[in-house]
């Protein structure tokens, strides 16, 4: 691979020359402009607006436009006297976790080979100490006329480099997020986690581009004269979300179709199974999955319970006539015994009277 940077990696007092190769390529498709009319080639010219004539590269250099519009020239002189100690030169400035780097950060990624024979063991003593300690370093380095920030990490048995964005070039997502509330309900979720189950992980060694192919494929197709083979219709990329649930489900049935599985979605019932981490409070104006729970099963024994209350009143009812048919009779039972004694008194003392007078 035809090196794009030469020059050193600075560790410590420890200095390694190295070469700076690209580590990706780029397989997109290119095309050119043409003049629809004729099929001519379409070029860009540089053109001075002063002189409104065309300019070779030997006589364009470079300026900066100020705030009213006005050119500034710099030329490569001027640059060569700032002092960037980064020119020729990955200065490691740190060893951080891997962790510790946001991937918004991340760019373009090179691999550093070691330059000669005599870069071979102070690459290697870098190598392996970022193994062993699993940090990456963080490096300053200049690189087509500006210093960059950099990260370098072992990749099989090199040092990758990976261009980073400086701080203050990541913007904060403030106004992204969604402005209005929005509460998830745990069925939702079970779904969505069903579906993450469902197409579950993927060896992106098996992923391509399939736009990348079709249009190779229209292009072979023109070249041999022939009409290209038509395809199915792309989808229109979803639509408005009528039922987030039903899509949800649909969408675990169409994954669990493509690997051969059975496309039933079994029925989510996330009240059990999460009863214990909700509380009973209002979650968006509704009650929360206890309060419903308790609530159903309050109406559901209050049928068993006003019977039960019924049985209990009958049987109060019941014990209470019996014991006042009881009492009713033992008074009536007394009275009778009363009167009789009462008759019978009468009746001895009549006969005794009757006996004197005689």
């Amino acid at each position: 691979m035809r090196s794009i940077w030469n020059g050193a990696i600075s560790f410590g007092l420890v200095s390694i020359p190295i070469k700076v190769v690209n580590a990706t390529e780029s397989h997109s498709v290119s095309f050119r402009q043409i003049h629809t009319e004729d099929g001519g080639r379409i070029r860009y010219r540089k053109v001075c607006e002063l002189e409104e004539r065309e300019v070779p590269t030997a006589e364009i250099g470079k300026g900066y436009e100020d705030a009213d519009g006005s050119i500034i020239p710099i030329t490569d002189q001027d640059l060569a006297t700032l002092p960037i100690p980064t020119a020729k030169t990955i200065e490691i400035v740190a060893f951080v976790p891997a962790d510790r780097i946001d991937p918004l950060q991340m760019g373009a990624a090179y691999y550093l080979a070691a330059s000669g024979t005599p870069a071979a063991k102070p690459y290697t003593l870098l190598r392996e100490a970022l193994k062993r300690s699993q940090k990456v370093a963080i490096a300053k380095f200049a690189l087509r006329g500006r210093e960059r920030l950099g990260m370098l990490r072992v990749v099989d048995d090199v040092i990758a480099m990976h261009g980073l964005l400086w701080p203050d070039e990541i913007r904060a997502p403030e106004g992204v997020a969604p402005e209005t509330d929005v509460t998830v309900r745990d069925a939702e979720l079970d779904l969505a986690d069903a579906l993450m189950d469902t197409l579950g992980e993927v060896d992106i060694n098996t992923l391509h581009d399939d736009y990348r192919e079709a249009v190779e494929e229209l292009v072979a197709a023109k070249v041999d004269g022939v009409t290209p083979a038509e395809r199915a219709p792309a989808g229109d990329g979803g639509g408005k979300v009528i039922d987030l649930l039903a899509a949800l489900e649909n969408s675990v049935r169409e994954a669990r179709t493509a690997r051969g599985e059975s496309a039933e979605v079994a029925e989510v019932t996330p009240l059990a199974r999460k009863a214990s981490r909700t509380t009973p409070k209002q979650v968006g104006g509704k009650k929360s999955t206890s309060t419903a729970a308790t609530a159903a099963a309050k109406k559901k024994a209050a049928p068993a319970a006003k019977q039960a209350s019924t049985k209990s009143t009958a049987r109060k009812t019941t014990a209470k006539k019996t014991t006042t048919a009881k009492s009713t009779g033992t008074k009536k039972t007394a009275a009778t015994k009363k009167s009789t004694a009462k008759k019978a008194t009468g009746s001895g003392t009549g006969s005794g009277r009757r006996k004197a007078s005689a």
